[in-house]
């Protein structure tokens, strides 16, 4: 895995190591020891959501804090997207 952080401190553009041969590919999405020793940066990471959406879709801001903070981890499975972060941090 390779990650990039952002101009947004801690928001990172994760890159997997992907391994492929005549059958397909497989690729670990998400590792949490790999993802602290790239980025220095510890999640607890409880809950992974998958949607569909077609072209022109806007999907929702989410933004939470305190007791019910949470990571986000967004991945694009065919195609590409526009994911904005914005810091509303003071």
């Amino acid at each position: 895995m390779h990650a990039t952080e952002t101009k947004l401190k801690g928001c990172f553009i994760l890159e997997p190591t992907k391994y492929g041969d005549s059958r397909g590919y497989f690729f670990e999405s998400f590792n949490a020891a790999t993802f602290k020793a790239l980025t220095g940066t510890t999640t607890h990471f409880v809950q992974d959501n998958q949607s569909y959406s077609t072209r022109g879709v806007l999907r929702g801001l989410h933004a939470q804090g305190g007791d019910h903070a949470q990571a986000k981890l967004v991945r694009v499975l065919e195609g590409e997207v526009l994911d904005v972060a914005v810091d509303v941090r003071p």
